[in-house]
């Protein structure tokens, strides 16, 4: 549960993010509220950036650790006429991720779009894989689909509309060496959209999967250069995805028009992997 002193900072800078918008809460010229988990990565951002071009209201959430960061790169984006919300909240907990979302909702609105892109890697070969290791990209990139998910998806059924866009990745469909505990966790996101779609379906609610390929990010660029070539090499586009063509996918997934599109699995990977 979120310390007193800690909910009162968060609140602070919830504030200061919007303070353009003159306290009331609400963004300017847009019609719905979209989240982004994770919204402050390099994948993140592209997505933020994409809603509010597409006329969305967009928060981004973070590690209560990466806030100064986010708030930051909020006063930036705003500065090139983008209005992307930041709230803090630790994911990988149940007891956290209810609280940001409810005073998410309390604060700007009920929430139409959901995307949840928050992750980690904790590289290993399994014989030397911890369970400290694992349970940290378990609870990251899975659990905190159903642990943010769930305060807002009762919404969303009542009021008859609602998408949620899961970020999985290619790994998830044809696994990696060294990451057992990332392609798990990715491969069940897949299986929460395909359930849960089915839920979502009678009321209107679409769930849907992305899942990128090898993208071009901070991330990746720091990978040693002659790997980085091979991995390319690989690729039949002969290059890796911009940030900008995965959230091109997730706001294809969010269009209001989108209503009959559901349980799908959207692969953005340039060909690496086809089935």
């Amino acid at each position: 549960m979120l310390h007193r002193n800690n909910a009162a900072m968060h609140k602070i800078a919830e504030c200061l993010a919007y303070s353009s918008l003159g306290g009331s809460g609400e963004m300017k010229d847009a019609t719905r509220l979209a989240v982004v988990t994770g919204g402050t990565g390099g994948i993140g951002r592209a997505i933020c950036l994409r809603l509010a071009r597409e006329g969305h209201k967009v928060v981004a959430t973070c590690h209560p650790t990466e806030e100064q960061a986010a708030l930051e790169w909020s006063t930036e984006a705003r500065k090139n006429g983008f209005e992307i919300g930041v709230i803090a909240g630790d994911v990988s907990s149940a007891e956290e991720s209810e609280a940001m979302m409810n005073r998410l909702e309390e604060r700007f609105g009920k929430v139409d779009v959901l995307v949840n892109c928050a992750g980690i890697t904790r590289d290993s070969m399994l014989k030397r894989m911890t369970a400290e290791m694992w349970d940290a990209v378990i609870e990251t990139n899975l659990s905190s689909v159903f642990y943010v998910t769930k305060p807002i998806w009762n919404g969303m059924l009542e009021r008859g509309y609602g998408r949620v866009i899961n970020i999985s990745s290619l790994n998830g469909q044809r696994g990696q060496f060294g990451q057992a505990n990332y392609s798990a966790a990715k491969a069940g996101m897949h299986g929460f959209t395909m359930a849960l779609a089915q839920e979502g379906a009678p009321k209107g609610v679409t769930v849907n999967t992305v899942s990128p390929g090898y993208v071009k990010t901070a991330m990746t660029d720091a990978i040693r250069e002659d790997i980085r070539e091979g991995i390319i090499a690989g690729v039949p586009m002969k290059r890796m995805a911009l940030p900008e063509e995965i959230a091109s996918a997730v706001a294809f997934l969010a269009a209001d028009d989108q209503a009959y599109v559901t349980g799908a699995n959207i692969p953005v990977n340039g060909g690496l992997f086809m089935h």
